[in-house]
């Protein structure tokens, strides 16, 4: 004896088969790549730099921290849209402008560590604007380290095979990522900084600093790299 199906279930039985087994193809990322990817991007932005030293000037200082690491990562978002765009790799490939890049972000990791040894403020309440924002956006944007990271680091977490997400799209979701650690991380540093320090003014002076000294530090050291 023949059964009888519900309407809707034949409507299904025939569809399949009509057409077969459905498949859908869609692109993902492998959580393996992005985990380790996770792993070594946290590392790197645990090793303290010119970003470092920006936001605990920043917070010693009474500054934004919210708007100084948001500059930050204004920075980091136009080297992820470069590398997305495929221009990095063009800008590696120019030995001139890649030492333009460097001379213009050292020299200005040099002017802004010299601005913070010659005032060294004690914590206070500063004004809100867009000053912590644009020196913010200048020490990443122009800082050659970062996009020497997105050309060395990034490309060996991408997938070209084995349908997985596009490449372009694959680079963007690890900049978002790189950039999410860099924001968790300066927050915590700017953070604890303004709190440790803010009833201390003679440990928030030598903090500062050593914040601007780090800052001509890294300026020297990334013109002694290109001049020799």
């Amino acid at each position: 004896m023949r059964k009888i199906l519900p309407r809707n279930r034949r409507i299904r039985a025939n569809f399949g088969n009509t057409f077969g087994p459905i498949t859908l193809n869609v692109p993902s990322m492998d959580t393996g790549h992005l985990l380790s990817f996770l792993a070594v991007d946290l590392l790197l932005v645990c090793v303290p730099g010119a970003d470092w030293a920006y936001v605990i000037a920043a917070g010693v200082r009474g500054r934004s921290v919210g708007r100084a690491v948001a500059g930050l990562m204004a920075g980091y978002a136009l080297h992820t849209a470069l590398a997305v765009a495929g221009l990095a790799v063009l800008v590696a490939s120019s030995p001139g402008l890649l030492t333009a890049l460097t001379a213009a972000g050292a020299g200005y990791l040099l002017w802004l560590g010299w601005s913070v040894l010659r005032h060294p403020a004690v914590p206070q309440e500063a004004a809100a604007g867009p000053d912590g924002l644009l020196r913010g956006a200048a020490i990443s944007g122009l800082n050659p380290k970062a996009l020497l990271l997105y050309l060395s680091v990034l490309p060996q977490f991408l997938v070209a095979k084995g349908g997985h997400a596009p490449i372009p799209l694959q680079t963007a979701v690890l900049g978002a990522l790189h950039m999410a650690c860099c924001t968790a991380v300066y927050l915590t540093v700017g953070v604890l900084a303004r709190r440790l320090l803010a009833a201390r003014p003679a440990a928030a002076r030598a903090v500062t600093r050593t914040s601007g000294a780090a800052m001509l530090g890294i300026g020297a050291l990334l013109l002694a790299q290109h001049a020799l």
